[in-house]
C-alpha cells in the first residue's frame, strides 16, 4: 500500500431498528465517503461500533465495505481483541476478506506493561502481510503509547504508522517532532474532530474524523488548502467543522457510545445517507427530541435545505 495521506474517516456501522446491520445503507456511506474525496476507509473502529458487533458481523461488514469500494481506496479494518495472538486471527480473517491494512490496539482486558505491549505489537504485525497501524487510544484500552516505542517500531518497519486518539495535543507533537528526527517511518493520523487544522500545520499526514461520516467533502476541502499551504482557508474550513461538531453536544445524559456516534448516525439519516440512526443494543437510540435541533445545525453550516 502507497504510503497514507489525507483523510480517512472510521466508517460507521449503519443498523436497521431489528439491531442487525443495514448493508444497504452501509453502500450509500462507501460511496458518500469516496465521493466526498476521503484518501481510505477505516472499518471497525470506534464509531464504526465495533465492540457490539459479533465476529460473523465484523467479517461481513469488512466483506461488504471491500467489495462496495473496489479498489478506490485503501480499505483499513480494526482489530481489538483481548491479546495478540487473539488479534492475529482478527487481523488474518480480515486480510483474507481484503483489507489493505490492520489498525491495532494494545490488548484488551489483559494487564501488560510497554514492554509487552511492544512484544504485543510485534506479534501481530509478524502475524499478516499487510501494513500494521498502531490505534494509540487510551480512553478504550487504559494505556498510552509510549513516543519512543512507536518509533522505535515505526524504524524497523513493525508498524507503518499511528492513528491517535490520545487527545493529547502535546504528546501528538512529541511524537511528531521525535518521528521526524528518525527520518519520517511512521505516517502519523489525527483522531481530532475540531483541531485537525492544527495537527496538519504541525505536520500529521492526516486525521481520522469520525464526523467525516457527516461532511467529508468539508474535512476534503481542509485537506487541499492545507496540501496547497492555504492556512487561512484551512482555519476557516476548521472553523465551519466546528459548528457542525455542536451536534455531539445536542444528546444529553447518554452513555460515551450513545451520544456523539448516534449524533453522527442522526445527522447523516437527516442528510439521506442512512435509513436510520439505530444503534446496536443495549445503547439507547437518540430522543426524537434530538432531530429538530441536529438538523437546525446541518442547515446553519450548509449541509441541509
Amino acid at each position: 500500500m502507497q504510503k497514507l495521506r489525507g483523510i480517512v474517516p472510521p466508517v460507521v456501522t449503519p443498523m436497521n431498528e431489528d439491531g442487525t446491520v443495514d448493508f444497504e445503507s452501509l453502500d450509500k456511506v462507501v460511496d458518500h465517503l469516496i465521493d466526498g474525496g476521503m484518501a481510505g476507509l477505516f472499518v471497525l473502529g470506534s464509531s464504526g461500533q465495533v465492540a457490539y458487533l459479533t465476529d460473523e458481523e465484523r467479517d461481513q461488514v469488512i466483506k461488504r465495505t471491500v467489495e462496495r469500494t473496489a479498489g478506490r481506496v485503501p480499505v483499513l479494518v480494526g482489530t481489538p481483541d483481548l491479546t495478540a495472538r487473539r488479534m492475529v486471527e482478527c487481523a488474518r480473517r480480515a486480510v483474507a476478506l481484503g483489507a489493505d491494512a490492520v489498525v491495532v490496539t494494545s490488548p484488551l482486558y489483559a494487564l501488560n506493561d510497554m514492554a509487552e505491549i511492544e512484544e504485543h505489537f510485534r506479534i501481530v504485525a509478524a502475524g499478516v502481510d499487510v501494513p500494521v497501524y498502531a490505534y494509540n487510544v487510551p480512553v478504550r484500552v487504559h494505556n498510552y503509547l509510549a513516543v519512543d516505542m512507536l518509533v522505535r517500531l515505526g524504524k524497523e518497519g513493525v508498524i507503518a504508522g499511528v492513528k491517535d486518539s490520545s487527545g493529547d495535543d502535546v504528546g501528538f507533537r512529541r511524537l511528531v517532532q521525535a518521528n521526524k528526527a528518525a527520518g519520517s517511518p511512521l505516517e502519523l493520523l489525527t483522531g481530532h474532530e475540531v483541531m485537525v487544522d492544527g495537527m496538519l500545520l504541525l505536520g500529521a499526514d492526516g486525521a481520522v474524523p469520525g464526523l467525516a461520516n457527516v461532511d467529508p467533502a468539508g474535512y476534503a476541502r481542509m485537506w487541499e488548502a492545507a496540501e496547497a499551504g492555504d492556512w487561512v482557508s484551512v482555519r476557516d474550513e476548521q472553523d465551519r467543522i466546528t459548528k457542525l461538531f455542536e451536534i455531539a453536544f445536542v444528546p444529553k445524559g447518554m452513555s460515551g457510545d450513545a451520544g456523539g456516534i448516534g449524533a453522527f448516525k442522526q445527522a447523516m439519516a437527516s442528510l439521506g445517507v442512512i435509513a436510520s440512526g439505530a444503534m446496536p443494543a443495549p445503547i439507547r437510540p437518540l430522543d426524537d427530541s434530538c432531530k429538530p435541533a441536529i438538523e437546525g445545525i446541518l442547515r446553519e453550516v450548509g449541509l441541509l435545505a
